[in-house]
């Protein structure tokens, strides 16, 4: 097989998911954050908004359903559950007064050809783990 793996496709993802922030105002302020086994892909600043960035690249076509379903729905409860715990733990970490924390995914969607990476597309979800979010050791504007 040529081609990218399966690791480093997603390493680019976040790569490429990092420069789409910050070329749209965000200040990444962390990349691979590690607290226990909860991990945080990408931590970005903006307007007083701290995102949580869970990054899910695929190798398809956008809009191109497969059984798995989109790069979104990949992130399910189970990792939205450690997201919000390391999310917890960085915020205790690095406090701030005055700061919104968001949970967000981004979708990056590659050629789906052995070439190597390509990009099509990046599809940013703001507040996408909005609902489970409770951030109880920080108070939400």
């Amino acid at each position: 097989m040529t081609g990218l793996s399966r690791a480093e496709l997603g390493r680019i993802g976040e790569k490429t998911a990092a420069l789409w922030l910050e070329e749209n105002g965000y200040t990444v302020v962390g990349r691979n954050v590690r607290f226990g086994h909860d991990e945080i892909d990408l931590v970005a600043e903006r307007d007083g908004i701290v995102c949580f960035v869970e990054v899910k690249t695929r190798r398809q076509y956008p809009d191109y359903r497969t059984p798995e379903g989109t790069p979104a729905e990949a992130v399910d409860s189970r990792k939205q559950t450690a997201m919000i715990r390391a999310a917890e733990a960085w915020l205790a970490a690095n406090p701030a007064d005055e700061r919104t924390p968001r949970l967000d995914v981004m979708e990056v969607y590659a050629d789906p050809g052995d070439e190597g990476f390509r990009l099509l597309l990046i599809r940013h979800l703001p507040d996408a783990v909005r609902k489970r979010a409770k951030f109880s050791r920080v108070p939400r504007r």
